[in-house]
């Protein structure tokens, strides 16, 4: 049990500043565990106690890791800067301070994005030394043969020298069209280059497993929710 102050406590993990707190607590606005608090300086556990402002409950464990079904044309970034982010329509539930993307999907890609305010595990499963799984659903607009498939399963390098390392295709489809790919890098447009490089153009890309964490089928395009401690463990665990 780690116990700080509830005003820290709040602060941290909610974006409330100190000055807000003290004038929500006088009005009897800041709860713990059910009681209303005036007192500020007490002490809670955020992980374990249930904090509400307002009769809303927080979300005041010290680190959280979300899971997210990105859209088309949400941006993966903190911050869109112009564009929309996955940070911009996370339900004001799950949104606090610190939350960024770990890894990226492009603008036009859709499916599994995590997202976290605790940076040491993101660098941990992006580390190309863990070598994560990726697993995507892949639509190319011209057929994929076994020769092509042989190709980039063993690694390919490209002309200006970009490197990929060897990946898991299979087929989904009769028309050759429709593949699930799994990469264990991650490199900028890796999957469109790859099958650029053997005469396919990507026309559509969904991003549906992190190691052997599936994304969740119920949650529909702009959804999110939290990732329990046990799927959180699937990450960095290899599929069978």
């Amino acid at each position: 049990m780690s116990l700080e102050r509830l005003d820290k406590i709040i602060s941290n993990t909610n974006g409330f500043s100190r000055s807000q707190l003290k004038k929500l607590a006088a009005h009897g606005r800041v709860m713990l565990n059910g009681e209303v608090i005036k007192d500020l300086s007490v002490k809670a556990d955020g992980d374990a106690d249930e904090i509400a402002v307002d009769g809303v409950k927080l979300n005041t464990q010290k680190f959280v890791y979300i899971m997210q079904n990105k859209p088309k044309g949400v941006v993966s970034a903190s911050e869109g800067r112009g564009d929309t982010s996955v940070i911009d329509i996370l339900p004001p539930s799950l949104k606090r301070s610190g939350l960024f993307p770990a890894g990226r999907l492009d603008k036009d890609t859709t499916g599994f994005v995590l997202i976290t305010d605790d940076g040491d595990f993101a660098h941990r499963i992006l580390s190309p030394k863990k070598h994560i799984p990726k697993t995507y659903i892949v639509t190319v607009d011209t057929p994929v043969n076994d020769e092509a498939v042989n190709t980039l399963e063993k690694g390919i390098e490209l002309h200006d020298g970009t490197s990929y390392k060897p990946s898991v295709i299979k087929p989904l489809d009769d028309s050759r069209t429709k593949l699930e790919v799994i990469i264990f890098e991650g490199k900028y447009h890796e999957i469109k280059r790859m099958f650029k490089a053997v005469g396919s153009s990507v026309t559509e890309l969904q991003r549906i497993k992190m190691g052997a964490l599936m994304l969740d089928s119920q949650l529909k395009e702009g959804q999110s929710r939290l990732i329990t401690a046990d799927e959180l463990k699937l990450i960095e665990n290899k599929p069978e």
